[in-house]
């Protein structure tokens, strides 16, 4: 890779990774429910998605991930469904001063799974790993030193966006519930969640 090749792909990836959707929202959500921990879980889960996308694509296997259309879109149904879920039930939690649960290993482990579902599903994603991705790299050419660059790429520009917006919202969250605002924390991350899931749901049909 060059130099200019490698900025271009960095640069494309940070605004790719700024651009509100769902992984942001559920970034901010999550963030807000469960503090910095949980918004740096579902980072992880959405760049864990992102590294498949990768993975197929160096591979030469994007063909594959074409004909595995319907995976993806039960996929992306099935975190869509999640997020809802998890929206309504924050959406219903009684007003706290605290953050709404201690950390668990449980709950951390659904944080990455809500990342790594929205990244699977999201058409923005799969569009650009399986489309737009190849016109950065001759593919054909990419060697080992290549591969670690495109995924420490990655790992910065998606990592590093989604843990802005997360404490963003932590600092915000701090905020609010110094003002005794804990339930009106809980609807508007319970509203990002339901969000979500129904911005994936209408992208899809």
């Amino acid at each position: 890779m060059t130099l200019l090749s490698t900025l271009a792909l960095f640069s494309a990836m940070v605004v790719l990774a700024a651009i509100p959707g769902p992984g942001i929202f559920a970034v901010m959500a999550r963030s807000a429910s469960g503090g910095m921990p949980h918004g740096m879980a579902t980072s992880a889960g959405i760049v864990l998605g992102d590294y498949i996308f990768i993975a197929l694509c160096l591979s030469g296997l994007a063909y594959v991930a074409d004909m595995m259309g319907s995976v993806f879109t039960a996929i992306q149904y099935l975190g869509a469904a999640y997020l809802i879920w998890l929206g309504v039930s924050l959406l219903r939690a009684r007003s706290t001063k605290a953050r709404v649960a201690p950390t668990s290993t449980n709950s951390l482990t659904s944080s990455v799974l809500i990342g790594l579902t929205i990244t699977l599903g999201n058409p923005k994603a799969i569009l650009f790993y399986l489309s737009f991705f190849p016109a950065f790299l001759p593919l054909a050419e990419i060697t080992l030193t290549d591969m670690v660059i495109i995924f420490a790429i990655t790992t910065v520009s998606v990592v590093g966006v989604m843990l802005i917006y997360a404490w963003i919202t932590v600092r915000a969250q701090s905020r609010v519930q110094e003002r005794g605002a804990g339930e009106a924390l809980n609807k508007v991350g319970g509203a990002l969640l339901v969000g979500s899931g129904l911005w994936m749901v209408l992208r899809s049909l």
